[in-house]
């Protein structure tokens, strides 16, 4: 039997094949602190809100020539349960490029881009907790555009002392990393954790939560540059797997740990890595799958991972922030770290929206360190 991995992305299903059964990690929800609600919606009058944007849309999958940037695209209009955003950044994820090549489905025509930060311009009916004006940020789709219409169970304030490019080199990618660490796999002290793309834009952020949780990292990247960034982040092993010596990286990896191989394995780049992953992982260890950079893992024949009992899993953030308080307890988590100095972000570039074509293409270059936003 063959297990397609794409099948455990909904509800961050985890599957282990145990040839006996050993006692399990202990599990528990994670405890938060008292977050703060909502206050009661005030009426305001809606900003002023010009007919037509600029937006960038995709009419059918392909490469990155089908990013069609527009000058006089329709502003939406803000429905039931939703706000209208004037965005004032946008995140890029490697995410969107899967939906702009088909690999995930999504109907078209679309505007690409999952997370955006501004100013609600306008609200829409029975929308309780926001106000015209309030800066915030969100996450949904459509964020290639200086508009959006946004649910607002899926939007938070913005804290002062956070600029808005900062939460947008950490919202997806800050909320992913601390859901991933704290409940697909609850990452322990002194655990051994190997990173891929440790110099990414999700990567650069787990690099530093794993470390303040006090384990041992060991982060691979391409290059000098990217491995000197990783380095300076505190992981404790860092692998270049474009050196000669890095090509053997499972080698390497088992060296770091005594030959036991690592407790956990975090994956974003997928088809090139997954089968050493299997091979870098300690008996009854855990491999997170989270992207497909290199490409999709194929179809992985279950008695593959009889012989060190591994466990595997296949998450998505949003299985992990469905509800209202999930949501605001990793937010809350991520401005706390960001207010503090403990989190540190860092901006690949800002592009000019007209210029998203050159974003995918230096993405899916591996040409990026940490997160590449966009402007309207």
């Amino acid at each position: 039997m063959s297990l397609p991995i794409p099948t455990l992305r909904r509800g961050c299903l985890r599957l282990a094949a145990l040839r006996t059964q050993f006692p399990t990690r202990p599990t528990s929800t994670p405890t938060s602190t008292p977050i703060q609600r909502p206050f009661a919606f005030i009426p305001s009058r809606a900003m002023s809100v010009p007919t037509t944007m600029k937006a960038v849309v995709v009419e059918q999958t392909g490469g990155p020539e089908v990013l069609q940037y527009k000058t006089s695209h329709p502003v939406p209009t803000p429905q039931e349960g939703q706000l209208l955003v004037r965005n004032n950044i946008s995140g890029v994820n490697f995410i969107d490029t899967y939906f702009r090549t088909g690999l995930y489905a999504s109907p078209k025509p679309k505007i690409l881009g999952r997370e955006g930060a501004g100013t609600i311009v306008s609200v829409g009916p029975n929308t309780s907790g926001f106000k015209v004006g309030d800066r915030v940020a969100w996450m949904a789709n459509g964020g290639y555009a200086e508009y959006t219409a946004v649910p607002a169970a899926k939007t938070v304030k913005i804290p002062e002392g956070i600029s808005d490019e900062d939460v947008m080199a950490s919202f997806l990618s800050g909320l992913t990393v601390l859901s991933f660490v704290k409940e697909t796999y609850a990452v322990q002290k002194g655990d051994w954790v190997l990173l891929h793309a440790a110099a990414g834009g999700a990567g650069f952020l787990m690099t530093q939560i794993l470390k303040s949780i006090g384990a041992n990292v060991i982060g691979t990247a391409g290059g000098a540059e990217k491995c000197a960034l990783v380095k300076s982040l505190g992981a404790d092993v860092v692998i270049d797997y474009r050196s000669e010596e890095g090509k053997d990286w499972v080698k390497l990896v088992k060296e770091a740990t005594g030959g036991r191989g690592v407790d956990v394995v975090y994956d974003s780049v997928g088809k090139d890595t997954w089968e050493g992953s299997l091979e870098a992982v300690k008996r009854k260890g855990t491999i997170v799958w989270f992207g497909n950079a290199s490409g999709p893992v194929p179809p992985i024949p279950l008695p593959k991972l009889s012989p060190k009992c591994v466990k595997i899993a296949r998450p998505t953030l949003f299985g992990y922030i469905e509800t209202r308080e999930e949501f605001e307890y990793y937010t809350n988590e991520l401005f706390t770290r960001l207010q503090s100095g403990e989190l540190k972000v860092k901006i690949h570039k800002v592009y000019p929206m007209e210029e998203i074509a050159q974003v995918h293409i230096d993405l899916e270059g591996r040409k990026t360190m940490g997160k590449p936003l966009i402007k309207p």
